[in-house]
């Protein structure tokens, strides 16, 4: 049985560590409603680029169109680009992104597919590294980046372009968790080369439109600039669910210190209530003895 000191001692460090999490919860809410704004801001640029992408990619027919949209013709290499968080203690965030990726390594590798992997986020590559450190071909450490605006996404975005433009891969999947909410974030793969396109809708259909210059050029421009934008948004999403996946996780954390604290308060109590005991009852023997 412990004694009095290693139970008041294990008191003290509990909450030690509780006054922490707490303050990491408080840390978190803060940021978190910085980055959910950011999100919001951002995602009906985005939507609209999609949709003018689309249309665009649409007037294209007959698998005609820049490299970027049309893809390489194979299928054989494939580069998965995954963004996780630069920290842990946020819970399943870092974990649920990189059990997404795995498992599409893993049924790429089994259809007989080349893998390589981008890994945004230090997490993300300290976890695959362990099962795929021969296809890892970088890190890119985003640690000292305070506020993630498109000029952090824009060297991504490059990077993937100058590979695919080498030859070095086929398709890319770009693999984040999406923010829905405090308690629900989605891990999410989107395909970025050649780009998953929405179908337009009906009545987008019967819109004719003329550019000028044509379709083709305009895409050209257009491409490089919508994969930086789904890198940003990526970014973004991947921001918000972090902290409120962490501010989740301290403050379960919290919760439980708490619990922690009164279960070795009462075991204190009540080893010191026998020592008292213990004590009374041989004073009370000796006095009887005498």
């Amino acid at each position: 049985m412990p004694s009095l000191k290693e139970l008041r001692n294990r008191i003290a460090s509990v909450k030690s560590t509780q006054k922490i999490t707490k303050a990491m919860q408080m840390v978190a809410v803060s940021k978190l409603r910085r980055a959910q704004s950011a999100v919001e801001a951002a995602r009906p640029y985005a939507q609209r680029v999609e949709a003018v992408l689309t249309n665009l990619a649409g007037a294209a027919k007959d698998g005609e169109g820049p490299r970027l949209l049309v893809g390489s013709g194979s299928h054989q290499t494939h580069l998965l680009v995954v963004c996780t968080g630069e920290r842990g203690l946020c819970g399943a965030f870092n974990t649920a992104i990189v059990r997404l990726a795995r498992d599409k390594a893993t049924v790429l590798a089994s259809e007989g597919k080349t893998v390589k992997i981008i890994c945004v986020g230090k997490k993300g590559y300290d976890q695959l590294r362990r099962t795929h450190e021969k296809q890892i071909l970088e890190l890119i450490d985003l640690r000292a980046v305070r506020t993630i605006t498109y000029e952090t996404a824009r060297p991504i975005a490059e990077k993937i372009i100058a590979l695919f433009d080498s030859g070095e891969f086929d398709v890319c999947t770009l693999f984040y968790s999406r923010f829905r909410s405090v308690i629900s974030q989605i891990p999410t793969a989107q395909q970025l080369i050649p780009p998953e396109l929405g179908e337009t809708k009906e009545n987008e259909k019967a819109t004719s439109y003329d550019y000028e210059p044509d379709e083709s050029e305009i895409l050209t421009q257009l491409l490089p600039q919508a994969l930086t934008v789904r890198v940003y948004r990526a970014l973004l999403e991947n921001a918000a669910s972090f902290f409120g996946s962490q501010m989740s996780a301290m403050d379960s954390a919290t919760r439980n210190a708490g619990e922690m604290v009164k279960k070795y308060t009462l075991r204190y109590n009540r080893t010191r209530q026998a020592m008292i005991t213990k004590e009374l009852i041989e004073i009370i023997s000796g006095a009887e003895a005498l």
